[in-house]
């Protein structure tokens, strides 16, 4: 017994001289430290003011996107990567198209309304647009009635509001969470407008131009004169004379011959 107990206490003092020694030895060179994570990259916003003021020509949305702030509107819904913006982008012309008072007598919370209906909160790529029709109506970022029928004729799709239907004509832009689609039209619904809204007056015709307007002129910027035209009396009158000259001759050789 007393021979295992020594066993055992040397044993014990072994394992105290050693075990520090292992716990404080530095660690192998050969083991590298594991890396910390990299931080995730920040998401990449749109700015909807640049990219409008570049693509189109779209100056006078932006202009009006700007006059009443709902750039701001559209611009956090952009950077909103869960549901994302779809935007339908009308060129100048299809607002030079409508008369000029279309748009100026709107209050400014009906000129809100418009722009807000000229969007959707959510992103649709031009390949939802399909499935998309079957769900009409679609609601509008101005809420409430403010609704949209889409449709899609073998890729030809129309956006259709109660005054007009507009196609889109090309992709602006198309990467989630923002889409931006041109459109050829004004997206012009009931609830503001309570009838169609009347079109710009035509342009006035350009002036017909008259043969005369393209003769050649002369030098001093009059039309030459022709050198061998005549009025009759003026030929009667030459010829008159010539024959009187003729006689004059004639008789004044008469006489010198009879002297």
């Amino acid at each position: 017994m007393d021979f295992n107990k020594a066993i055992f206490a040397t044993t014990i003092l072994t394992m105290m001289f050693i075990t520090p020694s292992i716990a404080q030895s530095p660690p192998s060179p050969f083991l590298a430290p594991t890396p910390a994570p990299a931080p995730a990259p920040a998401p990449h916003h749109v700015n909807l003011t640049d990219l409008l003021s570049v693509a189109g020509p779209f100056h006078t949305f932006l202009s009006y996107l700007l006059q009443t702030q709902v750039i701001n509107t559209f611009q956090n819904q952009a950077n909103n990567t869960d549901q994302g913006i779809t935007i339908f982008v009308p060129r100048d012309s299809a607002f030079a198209a409508l008369k000029q008072s279309t748009f100026a007598n709107l209050t400014q919370d009906q000129l809100k309304s418009l722009l807000l209906y000229h969007a959707f909160p959510k992103y649709y790529s031009l390949a939802e647009f399909k499935n998309l029709s079957s769900l009409n109506p679609v609601s509008t970022f101005a809420g409430g009635q403010y609704s949209l029928n889409l449709t899609d004729n073998m890729g030809l799709i129309r956006v259709q509001s109660q005054w007009s239907n507009p196609k889109i004509t090309s992709s602006v832009f198309s990467t989630a969470p923002v889409a931006v689609y041109e459109v050829d039209k004004v997206l012009l619904p009931m609830q503001i407008f309570s009838t169609d809204p009347p079109l710009a007056p035509a342009p006035a015709p350009a002036p017909e131009t008259k043969p005369s307007d393209l003769s050649p002129t002369s030098g001093n910027g009059s039309a030459p004169k022709s050198t061998q035209s005549s009025s009759p009396t003026s030929s009667s009158c030459k010829t008159h004379a010539g024959f009187a000259s003729y006689l004059f001759f004639a008789v004044s050789g008469g006489l010198m011959l009879s002297l």
